[in-house]
């Protein structure tokens, strides 16, 4: 486990059906921030915010159910809901009543979801670099094709030795950086050592194929039509993911208050602009 001065590192069972590896910290009587990763990432991912927010808060950063140092989950499932249900769950074990919510990438889908599902549970809630579940049908099918990187990955057993070859995720890696720097080895090889695991490989390609086939079609059904996010909610998007920020678009239109934000970077935000990120979090 990557050692960071000042983070504490916990486990909890889960009434989930798994057992939660949270990295904490910030004071412990400080407003919490709950923050979850997304893929190929763990919770080593909010680092740059953590360091960025200091004492302000008390920044938790989960592992997702099968990722980082989190255990299997018994039901197996990766659909965004669990995800979800994780997050309120992991709250409820910390005795902690009420949070800023905050995600990136699979854990901003996730988040928006527990938004929804509880919003009593959270005071504002940051997503990042993701599409929304109210994207328009036209405008959805004219940038479907920007998803196809998501089929080697979700593919029954091709994907699990993708991500365990390691080179087709290194690409995403490389390919979504945009702030002028490369990633080290170092970096990489913390992200791609728990995805050469078996389970890490399989967690990440049920959490593809999850989407495809559960998520996204409950979505083009309906399944989030008329909901709205009662709290303070933004979108930050960067201007060169590749994604597509037509993905994101509308996102204010579908919250009491909401805001769409572009920013000048790519796809891993809080590790390319965290102190964009910590200033969000911080506004919230």
């Amino acid at each position: 486990m990557p050692p960071i001065d000042g983070v504490e590192h916990s486990f909890h069972e889960l009434p989930t059906g798994v057992r939660v590896h949270v990295a904490a910290a910030g004071p412990a009587d400080a407003p919490p921030v709950l923050a979850l990763h997304g893929f190929p990432q763990h919770w080593w991912s909010w680092r740059e915010v953590i360091a960025e927010l200091g004492v302000e808060f008390r920044v938790l950063c989960p592992d997702m159910r099968g990722f980082g140092w989190s255990g299997w989950p018994s039901d197996g499932d990766f659909v965004k809901e669990r995800v979800a249900d994780d997050a309120i769950a992991l709250l409820d074990d910390l005795g902690i009543e009420r949070a800023r919510l905050v995600g990136h990438d699979w854990g901003a889908w996730s988040a928006i979801v527990a938004a929804l599902n509880a919003p009593e549970r959270f005071s504002s809630l940051l997503v990042m670099s993701i599409g929304h579940m109210w994207v328009p049908t036209t405008v959805a099918a004219r940038n479907f094709w920007r998803l196809w990187y998501q089929l080697p990955l979700a593919a029954p057993l091709i994907g699990e030795a993708v991500i365990r070859d390691g080179r087709y995720v290194r690409m995403m890696f490389e390919a979504g950086r945009r702030d002028g720097r490369d990633w080290t080895e170092d970096e990489l090889e913390t992200y791609l050592a728990p995805l050469r695991e078996p389970q890490g490989a399989r967690a990440g390609s049920l959490l593809y194929r999850h989407f495809l086939t559960h998520d996204l079609p409950a979505t083009a059904r309906g399944a989030f039509s008329g909901r709205r996010l009662a709290m303070p909610a933004r979108m930050l998007f960067g201007s060169r993911d590749g994604l597509g920020a037509d993905f994101a678009r509308g996102f204010e239109r579908h919250a009491d208050d909401g805001a769409f934000e572009l920013v000048d970077a790519g796809h891993f935000l809080p590790e390319e602009v965290p102190e964009v990120v910590a200033e969000r979090i911080r506004a919230m």
